[in-house]
């Protein structure tokens, strides 16, 4: 059945429209303001001496237009996110409630320490949970997001080297199956990056690592879980020999949300690993922020924490602003203004004291759960990466397509048309083809039947051999059809021009 032309171009209840700038009409406003007072004008040559361009349009006009384009962006709260924690599993409305307490919401930080003693307790609150969880001696709270916690962290390695006359350790090993941020926030940081290969079961080689290590080697930087979505296993090993041979053990902490209650950071020997809050502890992160990411530190780091710090004098909470003073003695200095990004501990706070240690504990222990009943149910038609069950994420490569001359890509688009967003594409690089999907712990059974559904039926279809131009146009009733992405960025147009559309427009016909 062919899908019918429409006069309007709507389908349905699905509505085109132009972008707001082509939907003016001189002299139409939305509100009705008194005129303004004659004033005498200031501005000289820089006087504007035509329209400035906003569009005019009525009051239904802007809610509709506004309306319209909300229904095309597709969010958590219309379906399932295959993408994991990192910004798209469900956040509990209660949260976004405390964070808009006006006591809260309103606080400023020049305000005097004696008027925000309630701001400074639930950060000293949100810093006792985090190393309550982690068993870590000490936590930086004022790290704005994961890669910011990671340059924490190395900083505080950094000054920990240089503090003990050890300034010559200037290369940090980063194996394959880390996050891509850790060996950008090393260079960053000033380290020369050496790579550590992967086994063949995804995980660090052990053996490789242990002849990288030497007297210049600063630190190694495992993300565990790691970005197979496996468990590095041999951390204790690790942490021995690279203790032994006087270096540090960084752990990323950005998949803490598929261990978090079931075990303590400080037995794996980690010195330092940064906790993302905006994925492990509920607060939203999509559209690129707010993030949080704390730095827990072992007690050969925590001297070095960076400034401001929360510190309890008698019942009062003091801020310690200035590194060389007081708990600050030893701190490398300053990372960021103020004092962290406070409505996202608003929210992690009352994440944590509503889910409790054995909420925390069950919400990773589903994580795991459902990611491996992704792992088991999609195995029927298609490839996983690695052998065995996985943890928090189920990692799939591109060889159930081999021969069908459908790729990952083409997969994600046609899952477009199934009213799903698609999983992570590509990565992680060590992965051919790579599918890798998260279904967090806050999706029901339903849910993930429903998208196994999808996904199984995409398989045997690509297999089939008779659907390679469906996959190719795909998708194909989504309000914009497949981009031409190289060229989308290679050449994007970022700014609206007056009649731009109206050419495109003939140059499509």
């Amino acid at each position: 059945m062919t899908i019918p032309t429409t006069a309007s171009g709507n389908r349905g209840l699905q509505l085109e429209q132009n972008l707001i700038f082509e939907q003016d009409t001189p002299g139409m406003t939305a509100v009705d303001l008194p005129a303004a007072p004659k004033v005498s004008e200031r501005l000289g040559e820089m006087k504007n001496s035509k329209p400035i361009g906003l569009p005019g349009l009525s009051e239904p006009e802007v809610v509709r237009h506004y309306t319209r384009l909300s229904q095309k962006n597709y969010s958590i709260d219309s379906g399932f996110y295959p993408l994991g924690s990192c910004t798209m599993k469900h956040n509990p409305r209660l949260n976004e409630k405390m964070a808009r307490l006006p006591g809260f919401a309103d606080v400023h930080p020049f305000q005097p320490i004696s008027t925000v003693q309630g701001a400074l307790e639930l950060i000293d609150t949100c810093a006792s949970w985090l190393k309550e969880l982690t068993g870590m001696a000490a936590v930086a709270m004022s790290p704005a997001a994961g890669a910011h916690g990671e340059l924490c962290g190395l900083m505080c390695i950094k000054s920990a080297h240089e503090a003990n006359g050890q300034g010559h350790r200037k290369t940090i090993l980063v194996p394959e199956s880390a996050h891509g941020t850790n060996p950008a926030t090393a260079a960053l940081c000033g380290y020369a990056v050496e790579s550590i290969p992967a086994n063949a079961e995804g995980r660090v080689d052990v053996a490789a690592l242990k002849a990288h290590l030497r007297p210049e080697i600063a630190a190694v930087m495992i993300t565990n879980p790691n970005t197979c979505g496996l468990f590095e296993r041999d951390c204790i090993e690790i942490a021995k020999v690279v203790h032994d041979a006087g270096a540090y053990f960084y752990m990323d902490g950005a998949n803490y949300n598929a261990i978090v209650g079931r075990l303590r950071i400080a037995d794996l020997g980690v010195d330092a690993m940064h906790i993302n809050l905006h994925k492990t502890f509920s607060t939203p992160h999509g559209g690129g922020g707010p993030g949080a990411g704390p730095t827990v530190l072992s007690d050969k780091l925590a001297p070095f924490a960076p400034v401001p710090m929360v510190v309890k004098v008698g019942e009062k909470f003091e801020a310690e602003e200035h590194a060389g003073h007081g708990a600050a003695k030893q701190s490398y200095g300053r990372m960021k203004g103020y004092h962290g990004q406070f409505g996202v501990f608003v929210r992690a706070v009352s994440y944590m004291m509503a889910m409790g240690g054995d909420g925390l504990k069950q919400a990773s222990g589903d994580a795991v759960l459902n990611a491996n009943y992704l792992l088991a149910r999609l195995s029927e038609e298609m490839t996983p990466a690695f052998e065995g069950p996985c943890m928090h994420e189920a990692v799939f490569d591109d060889r159930f397509l081999k021969g069908t001359n459908i790729t990952t890509l083409d997969i994600a688009k046609a899952l477009i048309d199934e009213g799903v967003h698609p999983p992570t594409m590509y990565f992680p690089l060590v992965v051919h083809g790579a599918l890798l999907m998260e279904p967090t712990e806050t999706e029901s059974k339903a849910t993930l039947d429903q998208f196994i559904a999808s996904m199984l039926h995409l398989a045997r279809k690509a297999k089939s051999g008779t659907a390679e131009a469906e996959f190719k146009n795909a998708p194909m009733l989504s309000p914009r059809r497949r981009l031409d992405e190289t060229k989308a960025a290679r050449k994007p147009i970022l700014r609206w021009t007056p009649g731009a559309g109206d050419a495109a427009k003939q140059a499509a016909e």
